[in-house]
């Protein structure tokens, strides 16, 4: 075993950088199934990137976002609209998504993520939505019958390879959940009314 001693806690935090230690052991190991925890791409990202700067995760995904669909814009050639508006369906308006970017009169759409480097890395290698952002993109299909491709994308220029990714989801490939989620949300919202008025004493 070696000992490596440390003369202040910023070299000591800064050697912990891309080690499994004991505390973050948990989130490595997998004990059903052979998927990956977030551990498992923290250490990737460390090894890849610059050290977090401490900036708040949505204070710095809204600086960046704008940076991102630049770097769409250049890779794909594609002209983004990036007015801020929401879309909501003309059947029932409660039923909504804020686009991130708008292509052409709304065939297109672009969703732009910053997230954490270790999120950012596990998108690029699994190349998959994060879960926690599957139904947002499912809901632009579902606003907007016209939509016909989402390009989700993510950008973290702390990381030195792979700053940027795109993903591209075309409706074909998502359109029976649509279908089954815009019934979910019709029903949900029926409830929510029928509880509102009874609520309200009418």
């Amino acid at each position: 075993m070696k000992v490596l001693k440390f003369k202040d806690e910023a070299e000591w935090l800064e050697a912990r950088r891309g080690k499994i230690t004991g505390s973050r052991l948990k989130d490595i190991v997998v004990k059903r199934g052979n998927g990956r925890k977030i551990g498992f791409y923290e250490l990737i990202a460390e090894r890849l990137g610059l050290p977090s700067d401490g900036e708040d995760a949505m204070d710095r995904g809204h600086r960046l976002e704008e940076e991102a669909i630049d770097r769409f814009e250049a890779k794909s050639g594609k002209k983004v609209d990036r007015d801020l508006v929401i879309w909501t369906r003309e059947d029932n308006e409660l039923i909504a998504v804020s686009p991130d970017g708008v292509i052409g009169k709304g065939k297109e759409a672009v969703e732009a993520k910053c997230l954490s480097s270790a999120r950012h890395i596990e998108a690029v290698i699994t190349n998959q939505v994060p879960d926690e952002y599957h139904y947002q993109a499912i809901q632009y299909f579902a606003v907007n019958d016209k939509l016909e491709t989402l390009w989700f994308c993510f950008y973290d220029p702390r990381l030195r390879v792979h700053d940027f990714h795109v993903i591209e989801i075309p409706r074909e490939q998502v359109a029976e959940e649509v279908s089954e989620l815009l019934d979910y949300q019709r029903k949900t919202l029926e409830e929510i009314e029928r509880l509102v008025d009874e609520l309200s004493g009418f």
